[in-house]
């Protein structure tokens, strides 16, 4: 199989298992012919096509050794992971804005998290953010990330799915000591 089927077929795979637009909208460009540009359904613009090395073909030295697939389900919930954006030091510690793939496929699909470090043996506090199909970090300070949400909304009088752009801030105070996970709270924009 040559690199365009294997790639197709991935992203084929992603967008059957993810549901999310993004994936969709990567499948339109993908299948799209150079120069031809996103679909007039799609607001998403297709990346610019890199140039790709001509292969470098390598010989194995051995058979190699066998892997077998991860078992455990970190390994499974790390993958569903698609989106990370890393953050200042909103309260003092590192922290990032990421977002797993899965839920409706027809709705908000991006399981949006506030992850911040606490330590190597506690590992992270994490805060969910809400389903979305996409968020934008606008800005940030300390205390604060002003975030852009883009997600499904449902007429109930017709069962016809839409979409809408909102905006939130979310306010991060420090916890009352280390063992205490800090205040988040999130308002929408005005």
């Amino acid at each position: 199989m040559n690199h365009r089927t294997i790639t197709a077929g991935l992203l084929a795979s992603a967008a059957l298992l993810g549901g999310c637009d993004r994936l969709q909208a990567a499948w339109t460009a993908f299948g799209s012919p150079a120069g031809a540009g996103a679909s007039a359904a799609s607001d998403v613009e297709a990346p610019a096509r890199a140039e790709v090395p001509a292969a470098t073909s390598l010989t194995p030295g051995t058979p190699g050794d066998p892997v077998a697939p991860a078992t455990d389900n970190d390994a499974q919930m790390a993958a569903s992971v698609v989106e990370v954006h890393d953050l200042a030091e909103v309260v003092g510690v590192s922290g990032k804005i990421y977002g797993d793939a899965g839920g409706d496929p027809a709705m908000n699909g991006l399981h949006t998290w506030l992850a911040l470090y606490r330590s190597p043996a506690d590992g992270w506090w994490v805060f969910p953010i809400g389903d979305v199909l996409s968020v934008r970090i606008l800005g940030q300070s300390r205390g604060r990330i002003d975030l852009e949400l883009r997600e499904s909304v449902m007429d109930e009088a017709t069962s016809e799915i839409g979409d809408r752009t909102r905006r939130i801030v979310v306010l991060v105070q420090p916890g009352a000591t280390e063992e205490h996970p800090p205040v988040v709270r999130i308002a929408p924009a005005t």
